[in-house]
């Protein structure tokens, strides 16, 4: 695909500097490393650029900046527009109608001996649903959704929504379209009432690994991935493109921002507000988190 054949499809006027194609669409440090178009709103982004990007959208404004600061060279193709941002999810929304862009589509495919209540909704294509999972009554399952062995998804449960991402510019506001998929591993239990978001590209997934254990009224975001043998309270919210790692515990009505990680063995306690990645093996606590021994000696030294 080519920015200068697409962009003007869908009405933005653009300028392109040594033009490459793409296969894709990305973030910066958040793609699928194959022929990546991105956008870069802001100089300080470049830093962050990853490999396998092609193109990247930007303004007058950042490119004279990054030019001055000794420029791209040769690696990059550029398209110059008037904002990078909601240009990129206009391209990405429009793209969505594409066959080219989207998943192929095959039809559900149920394992003979999972149990699925006549009161669930299981969309009829791109669902994989494994040996003795049992779905119960009020479920949705939505299109590019896998779920493995052994699993149970409670009462009122909805799997594989659109999550809620939105730009705006001050004069219009859009809704950003979300194409990827759900993969949850063997011996997963979601409790009732819990949500589970697609990813927003085609190439991604919000990922739940094996043994993985959820309570009652969880939020989980786009992109999302959750380690092994981790617990999520009831009421906790993780926002989109968190990394949780393996036997994690994360309290209730705990809230971590997206983009962030969870290090294998960590803990995060009970109504914690987590801003900043957590290492390996920590506790956090509090509004905003930090260490928990740290909170309780702040709390010990309150007069």
């Amino acid at each position: 695909m080519l920015l200068s054949k697409e962009l003007p499809q869908i009405g933005i006027t653009c300028r392109c500097i040594n033009e490459k194609e793409f296969d894709s669409l990305g973030l910066a440090g958040y793609n699928d490393g194959k022929n990546v178009c991105t956008f870069l709103a802001a100089a300080k982004y470049a830093a962050g650029l990853s490999s396998g990007i092609s193109m990247i959208i930007t303004s007058e404004k950042v490119f004279d900046e990054l030019s001055n600061a000794g420029g791209l060279g040769d690696a990059y193709g550029i398209c110059i527009v008037d904002n990078p941002r909601l240009t990129y999810f206009l391209l990405h929304n429009a793209l969505c109608s594409s066959k080219e862009y989207c998943r192929p589509e095959f039809p559900t495919k149920i394992a003979e001996s999972a149990k699925i209540s006549p009161l669930a909704y299981i969309a009829p294509t791109n669902v994989v649903i494994g040996e003795n999972t049992v779905i119960e009554e009020f479920v949705s399952v939505k299109e590019n959704t896998v779920i493995g062995d052994d699993c149970v998804i409670r009462t009122g449960t909805k799997i594989g929504g659109p999550g809620f991402e939105i730009k705006n510019d001050g004069t219009k506001t859009i809704t950003v379209t979300h194409i990827g998929g759900v993969r949850i591993g063997n011996n997963v239990e979601i409790q009732q009432n819990s949500n589970v978001d697609k990813a927003i590209y085609p190439w991604d997934d919000t990922v739940i690994e094996d043994h993985v254990r959820i309570n009652t009224l969880v939020q989980i975001a786009h992109g999302d991935k959750i380690g092994r043998f981790t617990e999520i309270v009831a009421h906790a919210s993780i926002q989109g493109r968190v990394v949780i790692g393996e036997n994690v515990w994360i309290g209730p009505g705990c809230v971590i921002r997206n983009g962030i990680s969870i290090g294998d063995n960590a803990r995060v306690n009970m109504g914690a507000v987590v801003t900043l990645s957590v290492p390996a093996g920590e506790a956090v606590s509090g509004n905003f988190a930090r260490s928990h021994a740290l909170l309780i000696d702040e709390m010990k030294s309150y007069k």
